[in-house]
């Protein structure tokens, strides 16, 4: 009986602290009173780094928001600067995150969270970036904001996951690329002139990232893509195609003598040479 007493009153303290609680911060967000927000929000602010909660990050931004603008250019404006950045970011709004971290660097230059501030300028970007087949906009920019903290911070904190950000992010822009390319060339039988348009896709392809873990794919597929071409084509094209595509594979079997392709080349240039002795 004492006990489920004991519990019922626990829970009735519960209760009422959290609606005295409540009420404070709604009472607080129609206040003009900047510097009770202030506290209350920083405040919100450690609680949710501490219990990592979104709910309280949540709150704390609505205050954040309140006051920032009237904290411009005063001594308590750059951790006030920062605290809204990094809230927006802890959330997963990186759009916003990342033009406050933006202005936050513009704004101090010279503060001892400037560096964190790149780095999560960068990563927010990096979030943003979508898989390898949409619109690469975002992609392009965490790669440029990445790189533009590691050339600023060389030896930086986040220098080993921002220089490994990067290199996925590269990837993801060469996989765009060579998949671009082999669509070509899958759809090279059906429409005339993609056996042409994938040659030259991969010819720059191969160019362009001379480290892609795609290169041996793309070194194949143009080979294929040029036999393909030479063999449906009209006879006055057909040597030189031949002789183009015969070409390809030699350079295939040169840099991938045992490659994954190597008896699917070997097997298409046995058939160009016998080709090539109608000529």
């Amino acid at each position: 009986m004492f006990l489920q007493m004991m519990k019922k009153a626990i829970l009735l303290v519960a209760v009422l602290m959290l609606t005295v609680s409540c009420g404070e911060y709604q009472s607080l967000l129609k206040s003009d009173d900047a510097g009770a927000k202030y506290t209350y929000a920083e405040d919100l602010y450690n609680q949710a780094q501490e219990e990592n909660s979104k709910k309280k990050y949540r709150k704390a931004l609505r205050l954040f928001e309140q006051i920032v603008p009237q904290y411009r250019g005063k001594p308590q404006g750059e951790k006030l600067s920062f605290l809204f950045a990094n809230t927006y970011y802890q959330l997963g709004d990186y759009y916003l995150s990342s033009y406050e971290f933006e202005r936050f660097q513009q704004s101090y230059p010279n503060s001892d969270k400037v560096e964190e501030a790149a780095y999560k300028k960068a990563r927010s970007f990096y979030e943003l970036s979508p898989r390898y087949d949409l619109d690469q906009t975002d992609t392009n920019k965490a790669i440029a904001e990445l790189q533009a903290y590691l050339n600023t911070y060389p030896e930086g904190e986040h220098a080993e996951e921002a220089n490994d950000m990067a290199a996925e992010l590269r990837i993801k822009l060469e996989k765009k690329a060579y998949e671009i390319a082999k669509q070509y060339h899958l759809t090279g039988e059906a429409r005339a002139g993609n056996y042409q348009a994938a040659i030259t896709s991969f010819t720059n392809f191969l160019s362009n990232n001379p480290g892609s873990p795609f290169r041996e794919d793309a070194h194949y597929y143009r080979f294929d893509s040029a036999y393909q071409l030479a063999v449906n084509s009209f006879r006055d094209l057909m040597e030189e195609r031949l002789v183009e595509a015969l070409e390809y594979s030699q350079e295939y079997k040169k840099y991938y003598p045992e490659g994954e392709y190597s008896e699917a080349v070997e097997a298409s240039a046995e058939d160009i040479k016998s080709r090539l002795q109608n000529f």
